[in-house]
């Protein structure tokens, strides 16, 4: 069991939200201000804002690859196919749980 939802987890659920599902970047001060969320992002789009991007990588990992992974499909692509994913998974579970 474990290794699917691990196999579900590395291929399709991570990669999903971190180049696909945009998220709210908080805006203003910290600390207890109402925040904004001006700037809606992924997280591999917030990431290649920092200044210093080659030192908050792992070794090895290139960033002209990660950046085509960002482009091998479009987010309602990648949903769609993490979506079809989890119910794969999902009826795994079922199908166990029953016999």
């Amino acid at each position: 069991m474990s290794n699917s939802y691990e196999a579900f987890y590395e291929r399709h659920f991570h990669p999903y939200l971190n180049f696909h599902r945009p998220c709210g970047v908080p805006t203003g001060p910290k600390g207890k201000v109402k925040k904004k969320y001006c700037w809606h992002a992924t997280r591999w789009e917030i990431l290649r804002q920092l200044p210093e991007l080659a030192r908050h990588r792992k070794p090895g990992v290139l960033i002209e690859e990660l950046d085509r992974q960002a482009r091998a499909q479009s987010d309602t692509q990648a949903a769609r196919e993490m979506q079809q994913a989890k119910r794969k998974l999902f009826a795994g579970f079922q199908s166990r749980k029953s016999a």
